[in-house]
This record gives C-alpha cells, structure tokens and sequence, in this order.
C-alpha cells in the first residue's frame, strides 16, 4: 500500500509539473499566435472588439503586399550579411581569446578575466557617444563596419560561456598532443574546437539572433534606406501610419512572422547542442 501511494504521489507530481509547463507554454505562444492571426487579416479586423482569433478570410497575400510596400527583400539580404560577417568574428575572436583564458597559464590572467567580465557590466547606453564619435572620425557611418569590426575583437559573454567550457577539457590531451609536437594553434584547431561543438552552437545562435534582431546599433550607424536591416524595415511599417498614410498593421503583424520565422528555425535545428553547451558551460570553473 505505501509502494501504491508513493507511486500515485509521483505520478500526480509528475501531472502537476506537465501542467504547469503546458499552461506556460501556452501563455508564452499567445502573442506569437495572435500576431500570426492578426498578419492573415485585414486593418479593420484587427482592431475589433472583442477581438477575432480567426480572420473572416485568411489573407495570404498580406505576406506578398509585405515586398511591395518596401524593398523587404533587400533588408533581409542585409542583414544575412551582416549576421554572417559579424558573427563568423564573434565565434572567430571570442574563441581565441577563451583558449587564452582557460588554457594558458601567464602573469595577470584571472585579473585580465575579470576585467573582461567587468565590461558586461557596464551599461551600452553609455558607450554609445564615444563609440558613435570614433565611427564618425573614422567615417564609418552610414556603412556596416560599425556593426561587424568589433566582433572580431571579441565579446566579453561568449568568452565568458566558451572559457568555461574550453575548462571542462581534460588538459591531458593538450599535454599528449604537446608531446607529439603539435603547437598551440594545431592544437586549438584540431583537438579543442572539434571537442567544443556544443559551446559554439550555442555561441552562434546568440551571435546570429543577436546581430539578427539589434535595431539600436543600425537606427544609430545607418542611413541610406537601402542599407537597412529587417529590424529597420519593419519600423517603416509604423512610420506609414503615423505620417498620415493608410493604417498597415497587417502588414506589420506579416513583416514580423517573417522575420522572427529564421529564429525559430535556427532554434529548433540547432536545440540539442544549444541545450548541451548551456548546461556544459556551468559544470567546471
């Protein structure tokens, strides 16, 4: 009888944990689900009241009006390159320089470590005029350098997550591959970074998303409409209305799923290692 009750305890906290977890789930995907009703109606249907979750005539061609309203097509190419060069620098510079922290021993290291982590700490906003004025000397503005250069010099998170999993790797096999003469590079290239798959994943998915979704970083540095990125574009939508054009909101609402439909695809295609690196990432110091 006590076997029975322990069992049925564990299956009704078992219940209860799945239910909490579905209800979460649900409450998370209703604005996802909302936006992606609201993207298949008309203006007048999303502002009814109460509001419809179905639209009356699911309007496929909302997604079509979404490129000829403006050049959304170009914005995305935009700012696939962008994600692709800044981030290629990001997982490039973060990498070496966490190899660095977690694997070579010099004078100065753990505090040159925290004086990286430091930098996590300081607010974005206030860096942003010294960082506009250098950009300006440098007359980068109104081009994508700003938004690539510096991840090649590194980003103080990703060293963070790559030095705490380049950590966990037994030193043993940098000392037997020292053994059979291969340098530091080699031994990086061909035992560290083969071994480090599910930290880079990770690292990627953050650069990719990351650089994918900033909207201050192109609104302050980009000025030639045909340079701007998605998270631009999708602010003309807004400017439609308030400059006295007809209402788009549905056009909105589609430019939206469009642009969040990479995200989530890059997500669920890379979650097993994504998943793996976060958990590997917290095991050694």
């Amino acid at each position: 009888m006590t076997g029975l009750g322990v069992t049925v305890r564990r299956y009704l906290a078992t219940a209860l944990l799945y239910t909490v977890i579905i209800v979460l789930a649900v409450g998370f995907m209703l604005p996802y689900v909302f936006a992606l009703s609201s993207s298949l109606k008309t203006h007048a249907e999303i502002h009814l009241f109460p509001p419809r979750w179905l639209p009356s005539r699911f309007r496929w061609e909302n997604y079509l009006e979404v490129f000829v309203q403006v050049p959304f097509g170009r914005f995305i190419r935009n700012t696939i390159v962008v994600v692709l060069l800044a981030g290629i620098g990001e997982i490039v510079s973060s990498a070496v320089v966490a190899y660095g922290f977690a694997r070579i021993r010099f004078p100065g290291r753990d505090f040159m470590f925290i004086l990286v982590l430091s930098t996590m700490m300081l607010p974005w906003v206030v860096t942003i005029i010294p960082t506009f004025i250098m950009f300006k000397y440098l007359r980068w503005l109104d081009t994508y350098k700003p938004l690539i250069v510096p991840g090649y010099f590194g980003v103080p998170y990703f060293v963070f997550l790559l030095r705490q999993f380049f950590a966990t790797i037994p030193r043993a096999l940098d000392e037997a591959a020292t053994i059979d003469g291969a340098s530091r590079l080699r031994t990086f290239v061909t035992i560290i970074l083969p071994l480090s798959k599910p930290a880079l994943a990770t690292v990627a998915i953050f650069a990719a998303l990351g650089k994918w979704n900033e909207f201050m970083g192109p609104l302050i540095y980009l000025n030639t409409e045909e340079k701007f990125t998605v998270a631009l574009g999708l602010r003309l939508f807004q400017r439609t209305a308030s400059a006295g054009g007809k209402p788009v909101d549905q056009l909105l609402m589609a430019a939206s799923i469009i642009t969040t439909a990479p995200a989530i695809l890059l997500f669920f295609t890379m979650q097993q290692y994504f998943v793996q690196g976060i958990v590997m990432t917290g095991i050694k110091g």
